[in-house]
């Protein structure tokens, strides 16, 4: 008496499936393990912007000794930084930390800070220097030079 088995097409066509399941499954993890990165890059740059910012907050817009005599950096090194317009175009990489200390963790990281004057009744219009009481502070966080974010604000000059 024979005993029913499997034919040689049989068997092949079980190992093709069970091949195409496992491919299937190898791609899917390579998916997730992509976007679990990108989603890890995006988190480290919704982060360093928010030390920008919170680094940025207690500032005055314009110089206190200075006043509105020049737009830009005033002093000679971060650390005495006193104003907004101090920051502007200043590139970090590595990024700073509300506490202005270098992040070296985040070498492949940099954050560009861009301070522009912006019309009182538009603020998506940019106006020469000192000719507004709003600016708009503009944080873009990039990874190996691949723009990540960039988020801006207004702040308006109470002087």
């Amino acid at each position: 008496m024979k005993r029913p088995a499997f034919t040689l097409i049989e068997a092949l066509i079980a190992v093709v499936v069970i091949a195409l399941a496992i491919a299937s499954l190898v791609a899917a993890n390579i998916a997730f393990t992509a976007v679990n990165g990108a989603g890890a890059n995006l988190s480290t740059a919704e982060f360093l912007a928010e030390q920008v910012r919170e680094l940025l907050a207690p500032l005055p817009v314009i110089d206190p000794q200075a006043g509105a005599a020049t737009f830009g950096a005033e002093e000679a090194s971060l650390a005495q930084y006193d104003d907004l317009d101090d920051f502007d175009n200043k590139t970090f990489s590595p990024p700073i930390n509300a506490d202005r200390l270098s992040l070296d963790n985040f070498t492949t990281f940099s954050q560009q800070v861009a301070v522009q004057n912006v019309s009182p009744t538009d603020f998506n219009q940019v106006v020469p220097d000192h000719t507004s009481s709003f600016v708009r502070v503009t944080v873009t966080v990039s990874h190996n030079s691949e723009k990540l974010i960039q988020t801006s604000w207004i702040r308006a000059r109470y002087q």
